[in-house]
């Protein structure tokens, strides 16, 4: 008989949904599990900011310790949060189909959004009499903070932590001309205002919008139990992105983003560094066969460091020295 496996989570809501998702896909496939909730260093501390905390594995090790211990047998995670390499010990079982990989903004006032340029649904940086030249925004993200400098250098940042329920309490609360989120944290869990807008012109964080699997290295049943759930597009997609930024060996203090797409047989590759006032960006696009397979982030890495990214992402580290 097989055993349940046991599932591993944090105890925000966004987690918890995740987890449940893999419980009832799980299920679908006749395998029973339950939840094991697990707190994170990450969710105690709402106070620092993400880039003085010493991020990698910041949301994933007190998961990672709790399945190497044998307490929990999988650990579900946003992809984006767990670090390019793997703890050792510790496998890539799944990743599931991705939901919106978009960052969105939440805004308070109705004319923000054409005050930055949006309107009709299309973005444009030609927006004239309502150009919006001060503008008070929240994020504990450097990315995203460093894209929007870039497009409007005149605008301030508020740090903005904790889980998504938390920071869009924060946002009511505060005088905040808006706040930036991913898209599907806020969907998945019937959490997205009407006060929000997707930012098309923003590219995402590297595997945004994935959830990944894993297990201990070794458990053939329950890696076996999980690739009934495995999305190859979407693993193909996500690993490009986490190849390019291994390549650039940034982490969430660098402002690395990276996005591919496959669309007949193709993979259409997007990445960029930003420096952390926005002053400096470097863009890379390129176009590939589907063969190529994840490696294309590799390659593009490869191809954006000598295009100028390398000399961003040295200052960005001698800044923090």
């Amino acid at each position: 008989m097989t055993k349940v496996v046991r599932i591993g989570t944090r105890d925000s809501q966004l987690a918890v949904w995740q987890a449940t998702w893999v419980q009832e896909l799980l299920k679908e496939k006749g395998v029973a599990s339950e939840l094991v909730y697990i707190k994170s260093e990450g969710d105690i501390d709402l106070v620092t900011p993400l880039y003085e905390i010493g991020v990698q594995g910041i949301f994933t090790k007190t998961l990672d310790a709790a399945l190497l211990s044998n307490k929990i047998d999988i650990a579900v995670h946003s992809m984006k949060d767990v670090p390019t390499q793997l703890a050792k010990g510790i496998q890539e079982a799944a990743v599931l189909k991705r939901a919106s990989y978009k960052d969105i903004l939440v805004y308070k006032e109705e004319h923000v959004p054409k005050a930055l340029g949006y309107a009709n649904g299309i973005w444009t940086m030609d927006h004239g009499p309502w150009t919006m030249d001060y503008g008070l925004f929240a994020t504990s993200s450097v990315r995203r903070k460093a894209q929007w400098l870039n497009r409007y250098p005149d605008h301030q940042f508020d740090n903005l932590r904790g889980n998504v329920n938390t920071r869009l309490r924060k946002l009511e609360e505060s005088n905040w001309h808006g706040a930036i989120f991913a898209a599907a944290g806020l969907e998945r869990i019937n959490l997205r205002p009407e006060k929000a807008i997707d930012l098309d012109w923003m590219l995402p964080a590297p595997a945004q919008g994935a959830v990944m699997v894993v297990c201990r290295e070794g458990e053939t049943e329950i890696f076996n139990h999980c690739q009934q759930l495995h999305h190859n597009e979407t693993a193909i997609c996500a690993h490009a992105e986490r190849n390019f930024l291994r390549q650039l060996m940034g982490g969430c203090a660098t402002p690395i983003s990276a996005l591919a797409q496959i669309q007949d047989d193709q993979i259409f590759f997007q990445g960029n560094v930003v420096s952390l006032d926005g002053r400096e960006k470097v863009d890379i696009k390129t176009t590939v066969p589907i063969s190529v397979g994840a490696a294309i982030g590799t390659e593009a890495g490869q191809e954006i460091l000598a295009m100028g990214a390398e000399e961003i992402i040295e200052e960005i580290r001698n800044a923090g020295k």
